[in-house]
């Protein structure tokens, strides 16, 4: 594949195990740009972005029916000519029922109700498609899937059956819409045909990461993960007096999270002093130290994060000493009172 950019060819690509499909180590997630969770991106800006991240050498694009309410699928579609997704791998997700679940979900960043009865994905498989301009998936998602949903052996029938008519090329599980669902990836890795499980994990939030990495190796499959600089707060820029924009969803955290967040991460620096790394690539690096995980999904918002994510490829591995501190800080809470944590989506 010929890039734009000559400092692009520094990142490197993966397969997704037992299949063919491949994905740069640090994709893009598309929610960013599509939601407005992340600021309000037009779509010229938005397209923009995704095309910077293609000539960086990111391949590997990740979206949902939901985002933006069909808005990350038609902007990927605009963003690329059909010549340039045949060299493009395309993740989207499934099973919300956003379009009977009322104007104000997005604003107020509720889920919308799931629902997995066949003639529903039959249909949302066909719109993705059509809003995608692709006749196939690189990677089919069922969308912060609960265990109840899991066990819908006909739902699986279904799977088997698009992925035999080419319409699918992999099948994937994310878990959420925060962190933990460990018995829903446990679950599907061991006891449902799927090729990759998405979850949150990075160097603050280590559980159930750990637990499903671990399964991951065991069965032969892969993780992808998202939310690897923890809400931002591992990309080294907040401080205690920091402030998000009105439509930023961190607005609504508690505060302990921004305060507690900022004294975990001033006993990170061992991470970048002297290393060559800021401390947003060492959290990549955390989080693709082991080989199941194939792919991480920064939350990339403006140019300069482009910059910097994308060249994380390019700098020093973590070393086993890094990785065992970490580990003992996060067992230690850092030193901190164990707060009880709220709940968030991601």
């Amino acid at each position: 594949m010929s890039l734009a950019v000559g400092e692009a060819q520094r990142m490197r690509y993966q397969q997704i195990r037992g299949t063919d499909v491949s994905v740069s180590e640090v994709g893009f997630g598309v929610w960013t740009v599509a939601s407005g969770w992340w600021g309000q991106y037009s779509d010229e800006q938005a397209i923009a972005m995704l095309r910077a991240a293609r000539e960086r050498g990111i391949t590997f694009f990740d979206t949902a029916d939901t985002y933006g309410n069909g808005r990350g699928e038609t902007i990927l579609a605009q963003a690329f000519t059909p010549a340039e997704r045949a060299e493009l791998t395309y993740a989207s997700k499934f099973g919300y029922d956003w379009k009977n679940s009322g104007k104000d979900r997005e604003a107020g960043h509720q889920e919308a109700p799931h629902r997995f009865d066949i003639p529903f994905l039959e249909n949302a498989l066909v719109e993705s498609l059509e809003r995608l301009n692709t006749d196939h998936l690189d990677l089919w998602q069922l969308h912060n899937v609960r265990m109840e949903h899991l066990h819908l052996d006909e739902v699986w029938t279904f799977l088997d059956r698009v992925k035999r008519e080419g319409k699918v090329r992999s099948i994937g599980v994310a878990l959420g819409p925060a962190i933990g669902w460990l018995d829903e990836g446990l679950y599907s890795f061991r006891d449902r045909p799927v090729d990759i499980v998405h979850m949150i994990y990075n160097a603050l939030e280590l559980n159930p990461g750990r637990e499903l990495i671990k399964a991951a190796n065991e069965t032969n499959h892969s993780i992808l993960v998202r939310v690897p600089h923890s809400s931002g707060m591992l990309e080294g820029q907040y401080d205690e007096n920091t402030t998000f924009a009105e439509n930023d969803h961190r607005r609504h955290r508690p505060e302990a999270w921004l305060r507690n967040g900022v004294q975990k991460i001033r006993q990170l620096e061992f991470l970048t002093d002297g290393t060559g790394r800021t401390l947003g690539q060492a959290a990549l690096k955390y989080v693709l130290h082991d080989d199941s995980v194939v792919s991480a999904l920064p939350n990339i918002y403006n140019m300069q994060q482009l910059d910097e994510f994308t060249a994380a490829s390019d700098v020093a591995e973590l070393n086993d000493d890094d990785m065992q501190r970490i580990e003992a800080l996060f067992e230690a809470n850092y030193g901190l009172p164990r707060e009880v944590e709220q709940a968030v989506a991601r």
